[in-house]
């Protein structure tokens, strides 16, 4: 691997360079497995251990790495595959994964749709709809932030039931809609905004998967349109055929 040096540049600490770094090499698989240790590190950005130890504990509080005492710090490789088939979201992959999730309900409003996502969602410019703000958690971590919008006044009322369930797919169940499925879903890579990256845990500087979708239901009618934000150190996107 090649050697760093870090800039020392106004406004941005340090440690938190290496942090940076460090998380880089990871997303590139040119980390896996075991770091090297503070001293080696320490060399490579030629800088004090101490400077080493708040970067490498900076990395495990986002759930990058694990500090294990006695034998070192290993990247995780428990990142959810995000299955992206025709019927499912992204609970479904949570739960496959045996992992602990939910959705903290932040809010809810009425408003109206640009072109964009008035066109995704058959609606005319201007439409209203219900916006829908949640947080994605597992294992109690925010993985995701999301947006989702419905149509109105088809679910006139969602934000209360969600509220309730707490499920996306159980809330739709209560409008009716027993079947859905997914009509197109467009993945980025993008750097997100400060709150974003505050939610998720991680620098501004650091990129997220942003995933736009698209459901309709069973008559082929538009739904939702949701937008999810996540850390791409803790979400893989896999699409299998159906």
């Amino acid at each position: 691997m090649t050697d760093k040096t870090i800039v020392r540049s106004a406004g941005t600490t340090v440690w938190r360079q290496i942090e940076q770094a460090l998380s880089a090499d990871i997303l590139a698989g040119n980390l896996t497995e075991r770091l090297p240790n503070e001293t080696a590190l320490a060399e490579r950005f030629s800088v004090n251990r101490h400077t080493v130890r708040q970067a490498v504990k900076a990395l495990a509080e986002r759930g990058m790495v694990e500090v294990v005492h006695g034998k070192g710090t290993f990247v995780r490789n428990d990142a959810i595959a995000y299955q992206m088939g025709r019927k499912t979201r992204f609970a479904h992959s949570v739960a496959k994964a045996r992992r602990a999730g939910k959705s903290q309900l932040l809010h809810w409003s009425e408003q109206a749709v640009d072109g964009e996502i008035a066109q995704l969602l058959d609606l005319r410019p201007d439409a209203q709809v219900l916006k829908v703000e949640s947080l994605d958690l597992v294992d109690d971590k925010v993985i995701g932030v999301g947006s989702q919008c419905f149509p109105l006044p088809r679910f006139a009322g969602f934000g209360e039931i969600y509220a309730q369930t707490g499920k996306t797919h159980l809330a739709l169940a209560h409008f009716g809609v027993h079947e859905f499925q997914r009509r197109i879903s467009r993945v980025t890579a993008r750097l997100p905004d400060k709150e974003v990256a505050q939610l998720l845990g991680q620098p501004a500087a650091l990129p997220i998967l942003y995933v736009e979708t698209v459901y309709v239901d069973e008559r082929q009618q538009a739904i939702e349109y949701g937008v999810t934000q996540f850390g791409s150190a803790s979400v893989q996107v896999l699409i299998e055929p159906d």
